[in-house]
């Protein structure tokens, strides 16, 4: 049976990133994109857990990691934080670990 990574050691959730990060790799080479997504985004999720929430405060604006847009906190719920993408009118919730530094 599969541990929520909420549960895990820092230890078992190194060893699921490397896992999920290989899983990746072959879905890639493979041409399975759809597979490749869903390891990323588990691979997102256990890195979340990895990080300290209290870095993230609600009121300001980070950079995505990956891309060009911005993320608006309002407020935290764990590792997730909720806002707005781009000054958007839609409420979301993102792992922490898609964000980079602050604008």
């Amino acid at each position: 049976m599969e541990r929520r990574y909420s549960q895990m050691t820092e230890f078992e959730l190194r060893n699921e990133i490397a896992a999920l990060k290989e899983k990746a790799q072959k879905a890639e080479q493979m041409g399975m994109v759809n597979e490749y997504a869903v390891h990323e985004r588990k691979m997102a999720m256990a890195k979340a857990y990895l990080m300290n929430p209290d870095d993230f405060k609600p009121g300001e604006t980070y950079v995505f990691t990956d891309e060009e847009s911005t993320f608006e906190i309002t407020y935290m719920n764990g590792v997730f934080a909720w806002g707005y993408r781009d000054g958007g009118k839609e409420e979301e919730a993102v792992p922490i670990s898609l964000l980079g530094k602050k604008q």
